[in-house]
């Protein structure tokens, strides 16, 4: 190796020194890239430490998750738990590379730059600065006159270069040694960060091997298998995914289709879910209609919006009701109502189908079902034995004159109350009329005779006698009509409950929802029903007439009425035995009060044969302030008529 020393030439001098400035500054910036680099691997390392760390951590945390599909998840918790430990001592072996490569790479040769090029750079701007001065002092040497000396300032100048030519000569001293001894040290700075580099990942590798190899063999075999296992599932699941794609872009487009359902109405149903679309008001005449995910959770409705996490109550179907409606530009669509009647929605099924089932499930909650032990069976046999019960008829056909008793034959015998069947209060196969239909010949006598209509308020003319028979009371109940039968007895109560509970089970089994409000007006001598748009009589019953009346047990808001026909009571043979008609209707109250008006108007009808009797009835009643009528807590508010309440909804 060439090593640079004073010599006599000095261009050979300055040529050699440039080639070795030139040498110390690519190795300046070949030292720089390289620790940049070994850097890099260090911040590589030191973040593969707190990578490790955190993955851990994850790891850890997974058995904290509530995944809403946790199945299996026990043996991953498990298996993640050894992996996260298996992952805390590769992270310690991280840690211990970085602190390596901290030591024994990057600090040699930051040190090597801090320290052997640093000084070479300092060492160069002193021999600069020497060199410099050395020149301006041979400068000044060089201008003193040729024939004007002066001794003391040629004195002063000869001292000046001579110090200057010293210290530029040790300057130069200085800076060639660093030099020469710069060639030497740039290979121990390059071969030792790498030594130390080659021993840490030597020593890591040695440490991860005897990790995996003796903890980590059985461990990673036994997971390999189950993810394969677990593979091969998932390969068998998409085949047959894949098949039932197959499948179903193979059938036709009838199929998806609306309201080509042809499977059978499923009318015992306790749970119902699918979209249904739903009227909104957005103004006093105007609605939307929104199309939303409805279902049912236990005896509630719950709506669950589109993008939503979860669904929320609707409404509480318990003892609800459910009726179908009609909408002008809609059609399938059915209102449930709450059972104060307050709360109302009116809804829109996809095709027939799904407006039957969910007619049919809400009628099902609202009997409480889904509260017992086994509510699928409870409803089915509750279905089977209404479809037994009962063989309803939608048309208004009249019986055959003639034949007022489906069982003529039978004898009229006293039936005890423990002995009555079903067969014994109604004959299996009779018709049910689930309307009122007024003859054309009564109405047009109606109309005839001057448009006189009965008013519901009590207001009579004062020379009509036969409204001055029912001055004594007069009480119009907002109710609507249900069903009608004939029945084999009038003096079993009994009848009205079976009457009841056949009316009902057919209404609800043939999806007959629609009913018409009436006024059942009570009177002192007889109950008629009235049309509240007319005001035209549909029915009219004399109170003798009228043999038994009772509530329902459970449900107040039904009652029922027996009643003899005169007509049919009336046969061309002598001794032909009574018919009997019952009644069901619904009011908007409780049925006790339309059964306690009736009574009292069987006691007034019972007082008017003695004179005492009555004054001392009517000295218990209150009357109203002109004397004429009793007064009765009104149904809806009002003494007189009980309107004025919202119309409620059938619960049939």
């Amino acid at each position: 190796m060439l090593l640079l020393v004073l010599t006599s030439t000095w261009i050979s001098t300055r040529s050699l020194l440039s080639v070795f400035e030139e040498d110390a500054g690519t190795l300046t910036d070949y030292t720089n890239q390289l620790l940049q680099s070994m850097q890099r691997v260090f911040g590589a390392q030191s973040e593969m430490g707190l990578a490790t760390q955190q993955l851990s951590q994850q790891l850890l945390d997974y058995e904290k998750k509530n995944f809403a599909m946790g199945k299996g998840d026990e043996e991953v918790i498990t298996t993640l738990q050894k992996f996260a430990r298996t992952v805390e001592e590769l992270n310690a072996l991280h840690t211990d590379l970085a602190n390596q490569m901290a030591d024994s790479m990057v600090f040699p040769l930051i040190q090597f730059r801090e320290k052997d090029l640093t000084e070479i750079s300092t060492l160069r701007e002193i021999f600069g600065i020497a060199t410099d001065e050395h020149e301006a002092s041979m400068v000044k040497y060089s201008r003193l006159p040729k024939k004007k000396e002066n001794e003391k300032v040629k004195v002063d100048l000869v001292k000046e270069v001579a110090y200057t030519r010293r210290k530029q000569h040790q300057a130069s001293m200085q800076y060639y040694c660093a030099l020469n001894a710069l060639q030497y040290r740039k290979r121990v700075a390059m071969l030792e960060p790498m030594l130390g580099y080659t021993q840490a990942q030597v020593k890591f590798y040695k440490k991860g091997m005897e990790l995996v190899t003796k903890k980590m063999d059985t461990f990673l075999s036994s997971v390999s298998n189950m993810t394969h296992n677990i593979q091969a599932q998932l390969d068998s699941e998409a085949e047959a995914m894949r098949m039932s794609q197959r499948e179903l872009l193979s059938v036709e487009d009838t199929v998806y289709m609306p309201d080509k359902d042809d499977d059978p109405v499923s009318r015992s149903l306790i749970q119902k879910s699918g979209y249904l679309n739903i009227r909104n008001k957005t103004g006093l005449v105007t609605t939307a209609w929104d199309r939303l995910y409805f279902f049912t959770q236990g005896g509630n409705l719950m709506c669950q919006p589109r993008g939503a996490v979860a669904g929320g109550m609707v409404l509480d179907l318990d003892n609800s009701s459910v009726m179908a409606v009609e909408c002008e530009d809609r059609r399938y669509c059915f209102q449930i109502t709450s059972p104060t009647g307050k709360t109302s929605m009116i809804l829109q099924a996809e095709s027939k189908k799904e407006y039957e089932e969910w007619i049919c499930t809400v009628n099902n909650i609202s009997r409480q079902i889904y509260l017992t032990e086994n509510p699928e069976a409870v409803a089915i046999r509750l279905n089977q034995t209404a479809l037994q019960a009962v063989t309803p008829i939608t048309s208004f056909e009249k019986r055959q004159e003639g034949s007022p008793n489906p069982d003529s034959s039978s004898e009229n015998l006293p039936l005890l109350a423990s002995q009555v069947g079903p067969e014994d209060l109604i004959a299996p196969g009779t018709p049910i009329q689930f309307d009122i239909v007024l003859p054309a010949s009564e109405f047009q006598d109606q109309n005839r005779t001057g448009g006189r209509r009965t008013n519901p308020f009590g207001e009579t003319d004062d020379d009509s006698s036969s409204e001055s028979d029912d001055s004594l009371l007069q009480q119009v109940f907002a109710v609507r009509f249900l069903g009608s039968m004939a029945v084999r007895c009038g003096d079993n109560q009994e009848v009205i409950y079976e009457v009841m509970r056949q009316v009902l089970a057919a209404r609800a089994i043939h999806n007959i929802f629609r009913t018409t409000e009436s006024h059942l007006m009570v009177t002192s001598s007889c109950l008629k029903l009235i049309d509240p748009q007319t005001q035209v009589t549909r029915i009219h019953f004399q109170l003798g007439e009228v043999l038994q009346f009772a509530a329902h047990q459970e449900n107040g808001r039904l009652m029922g009425l027996v009643v003899e026909d005169p007509d049919w009571s009336q046969g061309d043979q002598e001794g032909a035995p009574p018919s009997y008609s019952a009644f069901v209707f619904e009011s908007n109250t409780e049925g006790e009060k339309i059964c306690f008006t009736i009574n009292l108007a069987k006691e007034i009808v019972e007082a008017k044969k003695d004179p005492e009797a009555l004054a001392e009835l009517m000295k218990s009643m209150p009357l109203t302030n002109d004397g004429k009528f009793l007064l009765l807590e009104a149904e809806t508010g009002d003494p007189t008529n009980g309107e004025g309440q919202e119309d409620l909804e059938s619960e049939a």
